[in-house]
């Protein structure tokens, strides 16, 4: 019965080598794009539109003290109303910016200094000093075409008003400061929107969604596996505001296509699309990981194990002991989603003096169970010979009960390894990736996988990964 079956089997010979290609559907991913800047920015712009002497004051013939009546007890007299004049500036300190959530809170230090001179033409002056802090809560907007509008609301407050001790009586300063404060703080309120549209945020957006379209190493080699990033919306979730940093809240929705072979070509950028509300958590990566178990080195590790099997003989049933003498192993996917082994060596029986030999080639279909990487062949068995001599020996040796099996398990093995360091590779690869100016950061959290096939470059495994994931623009 074993000669009959080996006779079709030599008839069958060597197994068609496969050359399908592997098509990789892409996968939609939202990645967290934050866009900063440094908000000291913003106290260069409003240091350089505010001067640093506000204003002065110069108000002659002013009543420092008004006139009041003195009972002396056998008459009552009127005091003169007493006349000066009241000059004086007010200057700022250095802005000082901080904030929280939304809020952008501007602080403007103010001090008066003010005198009041040629006093009823007795006191020739008396000074003053005051200090006031100006606050500004600037929030900000979007249009659709992503461009930054500020609304501001303002507020000021002395915490020492101006004012001076005369003859007793407290004078105070506050009113004519406001008064000359006044046009200070309507053009506050007017230029500070504008000052937040000068900090760069559009340009910065541009310029992180045109660096986002990039292609980025996922494996450089066995195989060589690419991620390309198409980007198709930036989505906008609001800012922060936090460390003397503002960062906006974006989303980058994205189709990230895998490549295994050659470098693709990077995506040509398109124009910044209009400003769509970010509706989901921003960071979602998914992609697609390519598995595979290379045959080319698949190979020395089988031929490895056959080797160091054939020191012991092999039971045949029907013969006496059988010594074999491995010489080769080739491997690759044929027909059907099939693997190929082909196994060339020579095989002596006990007592013979003539080996026989010859490439016995074997055939099964490799699977795996649903999201399992534990990989299993179905019908692994001699499927035909090529380059027999001296008989049917080495046939019926690779008929043998669990020589198959044995095979199959090697290579099982072999495939169970080498998805643990892609997946190790891969993880480390794009946890704090770099290309150009972009450093994508990202952690992989879970991984899936499909159906095991025999493609032919290798053993294939289809993984989808997701995690969390990150696109700064280095500027």
């Amino acid at each position: 019965m074993l000669l009959l079956v080996g006779g079709c089997h030599r008839d069958r010979g060597q197994p068609p080598r496969a050359d399908d290609a592997i098509t990789i559907d892409p996968q939609p991913s939202i990645l967290a794009v934050p866009v900063e800047v440094e908000l000291a920015n913003l106290s260069r712009l409003i240091e350089r539109e505010v001067p640093a002497r506000l204003f002065s004051i110069d108000k002659p013939d002013q009543e420092c003290v008004g006139s009041k009546r003195v009972d002396l007890g056998i008459a009552t007299l009127k005091t003169p109303t007493i006349k000066c004049r009241i000059v004086g500036s007010v200057t700022r300190g250095n802005v000082a910016l901080a904030g929280q959530g939304e809020a952008i809170r501007v602080t403007i230090p103010l001090r008066a200094v003010i005198r009041a001179e040629d006093i009823g033409g007795v006191f020739k002056r008396e000074t003053a000093t005051a200090d006031a802090v100006v606050t500004a809560v600037v929030r900000m907007t979007f249009s659709d075409d992503w461009t930054p509008r500020g609304t501001v609301k303002l507020d000021y407050a002395w915490t020492d008003a101006p004012h001076i001790e005369f003859l007793g009586q407290r004078i105070e300063f506050a009113d004519q400061a406001d008064q000359a404060l006044a046009p200070i703080l309507a053009r506050l309120e007017r230029e500070l929107p504008k000052e937040v549209g000068k900090l760069g945020l559009r340009e910065a957006i541009d310029d992180a969604w045109r660096s986002a379209f990039t292609t980025v190493s996922l494996n450089r080699e066995n195989p060589e596996a690419w991620m390309r990033v198409t980007p198709r919306e930036l989505r906008y979730g609001g800012y922060t505001v936090a460390g003397g940093r503002l960062r906006l809240n974006i989303g980058l929705r994205a189709i990230t296509e895998t490549y295994v072979g050659s470098a693709p070509p990077a995506p040509a950028p398109v124009p910044l699309p209009p400003l769509r509300p970010l509706e989901t958590s921003v960071g979602q990566l998914s992609f697609f990981i390519p598995v595979f178990a290379d045959y080319r080195v698949l190979e020395p590790v089988l031929m490895k194990a056959l080797r160091k099997r054939s020191l012991r003989p092999f039971d045949i049933p029907g013969f006496k002991p059988v010594r074999a003498r491995f010489d080769s192993v080739e491997i690759y996917g044929t027909a059907n989603g099939r693997i190929a082994v082909g196994l060339t060596f020579a095989a002596l029986e006990a007592g013979r003096n003539k080996p026989t030999s010859g490439t016995v080639w074997m055939t099964g279909k490799p699977v795996t169970s649903p999201d399992s990487r534990a990989v299993g062949f179905e019908d692994f068995a001699v499927s035909g010979t090529t380059d027999m001599t001296g008989g049917d020996l080495i046939l019926d040796l690779a008929n043998a009960p669990g020589v198959a099996s044995m095979i199959a398990g090697l290579l099982a093995q072999n495939f169970e390894n080498d998805y643990a360091k892609l997946i190790g590779k891969v993880d480390r690869a794009i946890s704090n990736k770099r290309e150009d100016r972009v450093v994508i950061r990202a952690d992989l959290k879970r991984a899936r996988t499909g159906q095991l096939q025999a493609a032919g470059r290798g053993l294939y495994l289809p993984v989808w990964a997701e995690g969390t994931a990150s696109i700064t623009v280095v500027r």
